[in-house]
């Protein structure tokens, strides 16, 4: 069964933050049910439509920023009472905008995410999660990293409260009252969680979870262990995953998964015998989606997924069709509806028109007196800076509130190389104005917090010793590398795992107060991380005593991860070379027959190679630039200068042979 939906807008509110847009419960199947929706400008919107029109039900004042919002009530009763987080308050409105709760929780720093059950809160700022009963404290935890989303496992099904926090380490964390009952690592940096099927599944224990490269989830949360049910791993190198939700939207009797993600895809994932989803339908939108809800909005009868976006539109994908099949004298009757719907668009257009006029002339006015203060006029950025994994590079993606939805800029980065990167953003706004944003390119900055190492790789040690504290130590460490917690980690010692993504080469980095010991089995990150920890203590006229310990083998291993990538890309550009050649040969000859099955190939796959060919034409200098620096690193430990054999280096390098590379490297 083909699944056709098309989109309907049906208001723009302000900003929207993930997870602030929730549907009402509805009085009877397929009846339509209202929208609320919380923004930046802090004002919560409850609407319903009538006859094709957006009728608010109520609507509150600006204030602050809105994070989160939730639905609420008595347990297994319908869940209407709505619950916004905002600053480090939690405000409760009735479905008609009564406002019944103001709860001011004095934490620290504002609210990150939120989730209701019944009399009970739970809550995260950036580090810190706290449980409240009837607004009373109940629970406390620290995090190691920061806390991107909350949710507890159905306390109306289990004879048990267990909150599980997802944390930007690639962990969940399931808590039991105020400590950890076990953490379960996660394929990345986990960005939001839900019930499976709202409830939990047939266990009351399956939690769905997304994360910030686009990978999804399932996972059985018992009391002793997780059980990972399903994965989907984003094969389609797909946007992040920004909220999820479970409505039989195809219309078979089985709850579908809905999802929206950060570059505005919306899919749709049916499930089948096994229980293993599968893609149904897919549409991309021109922004984010930041909240995903199934349900009946525009006319009964018709349900429809139902998403806002970051720039705060309210849209639905409906299975209402766009062309009814009617009599004549219905015929009549939608052209008189079109034709009242149009008129009222021209009049609100013109009223819209007037009142530009009117306050561009007041702007004009008031910037040219005398007494005029800077009305520079501010708009919301949301960026990402974020590494891919498959190709070792950075993509930058800002997203701008205004005309300018999406900027992306794609660098590279070279290892040891660092600084900062600059983006001035100007959006299509008068009067002209503009928002710098910087972003930290890392000396590591190819390197990713990974979960386990293999131990029994050759291993070059580099320790620090010095009259240096934990804290300092640590914040060398977030200096060096990706994805470290900015805030010191509890406990005298911590032990951090990565990789490396483009050559997969290893490091350990364990610490303390006195102590640092990295080891990795590439001479290059050692030799890195040595620089640069040396600099940083000089800045701060911290002594350190720095020792070493080389392993020999580890340079030949290296050559051996180094070297599939190598040879691809010089046999790629070699059958580059020979295309045009042979396709003067097809011509001549009028057919490929005489030709060897390789070289047909060849021909076969030309618009392929050479597309491939034109995207990487630095990947070949990127990897004979990773092979001079190995050769170089190593001699440098051994106190030899050898930049003047590296033309001969790179001569061997064009004749690439790996066995006569690896003997250059072991005769020099």
């Amino acid at each position: 069964m083909d699944l056709n939906l098309n989109r309907a807008d049906y208001l723009q509110v302000g900003v929207t933050s993930q997870k602030t847009m929730k549907l009402l419960p509805a009085s009877r199947r397929r009846a339509t049910q209202k929208v609320v929706v919380g923004d930046h400008d802090g004002v919560v919107m409850c609407f319903g439509m009538k006859k094709g029109e957006a009728v608010t039900v109520f609507k509150t004042l600006p204030g602050q920023k809105i994070a989160r919002l939730e639905l609420g009530g008595v347990l297994n009763t319908p869940q209407e009472k709505v619950f916004v987080a905002a600053g480090s308050e939690i405000r409760g409105f009735t479905k008609r905008g009564k406002q019944f709760l103001s709860f001011e929780t004095n934490l620290t720093e504002s609210i990150k995410a939120m989730h209701i059950s019944g009399s009970d809160l739970f809550l995260s700022a950036s580090y810190i999660y706290n449980h409240y009963c009837d607004c009373k404290d109940q629970h406390y935890y620290l995090s190691g990293d920061k806390i991107n989303d909350i949710i507890c496992l159905p306390v109306e099904r289990l004879p048990r409260i267990t909150p599980v926090l997802a944390c930007q380490d690639r962990v969940l964390r399931v808590l039991q009252g105020s400590d950890v009952m076990y953490e379960i690592e996660v394929p990345g940096p986990p960005t939001v969680l839900a019930l499976h099927n709202g409830n939990g599944g047939d266990s009351g224990e399956d939690l769905m979870f997304g994360t910030s490269d686009g990978k999804l989830g399932l996972i059985q949360i018992t009391t002793s262990k997780p059980i990972h049910k399903w994965e989907i791993r984003n094969e389609k190198k797909r946007g992040g995953i920004l909220c999820v939700d479970n409505f039989d939207i195809v219309g078979d009797g089985v709850k579908d998964l809905l999802v929206g993600r950060d570059d505005g895809m919306v899919e749709v994932y049916s499930f089948d015998n096994a229980n293993e989803p599968v893609l149904r339908f897919d549409q991309a939108l021109s922004e984010s989606v930041t909240s995903i809800q199934g349900g009946c909005v525009g006319k009964d009868g018709y349900d429809e997924i139902v998403v806002s976006t970051y720039s705060g539109w309210v849209t639905g994908l409906t299975t209402e069709p766009i062309h009814k099949e009617s009599g004549p004298g219905e015929e009549l009757k939608i052209n008189q509806e079109m034709q009242n719907k149009i008129s009222s668009l021209r009049s609100e257009l013109e009223h819209l028109q007037l009142k530009v006029l009117q306050e561009r002339e007041k702007y004009q006015q008031s910037s040219q007196s005398s007494k005029a203060k800077s009305a520079v006029p501010s708009f919301s950025i949301n960026d990402k800076f974020t590494l891919n994994k498959d190709d070792a590079s950075y993509s930058l993606t800002l997203e701008v509130q205004t005309a300018i939805d999406n900027v992306l800029i794609q660098i590279r980065s070279i290892e040891g190389q660092y600084g900062t990167l600059q983006a001035y953003v100007t959006p299509r706004i008068q009067p002209k104005t503009c928002q710098v944003r910087q972003y930290l390119i890392k000396p590591l900055s190819l390197h990713q917090r990974t979960h386990v190492i293999d131990h029994d790789r050759p291993m070059n040690t580099l320790t620090l010793t010095g009259q240096f504290s934990f804290a300092e130590v640590h914040s060398w460490v977030v200096f060096c590398l990706p994805e470290v917690p900015e805030k010191p980690p509890a406990g005298e010692c911590v032990t951090f795992y990565f990789q490396n993504t483009f050559l997969d080469t290893q490091l350990e980095s364990t610490y303390k107060k006195g102590e640092g010991i990295f080891k990795s089995d590439n001479i290059s990150t050692i030799s890195i991380l040595k620089d640069v920890l040396s600099k940083e203590a000089t800045k701060r006229k911290i002594n350190l005593n720095i020792s070493y310990e080389i392993n020999e083998v580890s340079v030949k291993h290296t050559l051996k991860l180094i070297h599939p990538k190598l040879e691809y890309q010089l046999l790629l550009a070699k059958k580059v070379q020979l295309i045009d050649a042979l396709k003067e040969l097809q011509v001549h000859e009028g057919n490929t027959n005489f030709l060897i099955p390789e070289y047909r190939c060849i021909l076969e796959e030309a618009d392929h190679l050479q597309e491939e060919y034109k995207k990487q034409p630095a990947h070949l200098e990127r990897l004979y630039g990773m092979i001079t620096d190995l050769f170089i690193d190593k001699f440098k430990f051994k106190g030899t200068n050898v930049k003047t054999k590296v033309p001969l280096l790179l001569e061997i390098l064009d004749s690439y042979d790996q066995n006569a590379l690896i003997a250059f490297f072991d005769a020099a």
